[in-house]
């Protein structure tokens, strides 16, 4: 099967564009069939329009509070009736409606829970785990819920810390390993291999 994708961002859209790629080589049973941006230059919301794929800014500074910003993201992503709502680099924080619970995905830079919550993105996770002097990093592909990072973890995969590593060259290797994992678990859930009972996720 299939499934409609809806895809979340705030920055330029890389994962967007690995999502796109595999899906234009039938190498994913998914099709993006809007992108929402909550900043209104938000390169990746150029990379779908390039796709022909529906994209709209939904800027946060334009709501006074996450219940009205979420409302009208949730109202644009019913409209296009999407199966899975991916966060790509989406910088906000949002509520979960319950006809959406297991139902969005997110990909963070690292072990959850090692490394995670608020602030905790891009170069500021590989920076901590440098600077805390940790031997393993990696990636956790998680459902989300209404807290940073949070919610049940998918899959996850550990990424060596090298003892010249820079934030640079840590990231590079830990995009690598992300650019692999979040379309397996996608293309998990488009299988309906997923089962969530409380905070574990079967794989079927």
């Amino acid at each position: 099967m299939v499934i409609k994708l809806g895809v979340l961002l705030s920055g330029s859209g890389s994962t967007l564009q690995n999502i796109l790629d595999l899906s234009r080589r039938k190498d994913l049973d998914a099709n993006v069939v809007c992108v929402i941006g909550s900043r209104e230059t938000a390169y990746g919301l150029e990379r779908a329009r390039l796709q022909n794929v529906p994209a709209l800014a939904i800027p946060r500074k334009d709501y006074p509070d996450t219940a009205a910003f979420s409302d009208a993201i949730w109202r644009e992503l019913r409209r296009h009736e999407v199966d899975l709502v991916v966060l790509a680099g989406f910088m906000s924080l949002i509520t979960v409606p319950a006809d959406f619970a297991h139902r969005i995905m997110n990909v963070h830079p690292a072990l959850v829970p090692a490394f995670c919550g608020q602030g905790m993105y891009g170069h500021h996770v590989h920076e901590a785990v440098l600077a805390y002097g940790a031997k393993i990093t990696g990636v956790t592909v998680h459902f989300v819920d209404e807290h940073y990072d949070h919610g049940p973890i998918i899959l996850q995969e550990a990424v060596p810390v090298l003892e010249n590593d820079t934030p640079d060259t840590l990231a590079e290797r830990v995009q690598a390993k992300e650019r692999e994992m979040y379309p397996r678990a996608i293309q998990l859930f488009a299988d309906g291999r997923l089962k969530v009972e409380g905070r574990l996720v079967r794989i079927l």
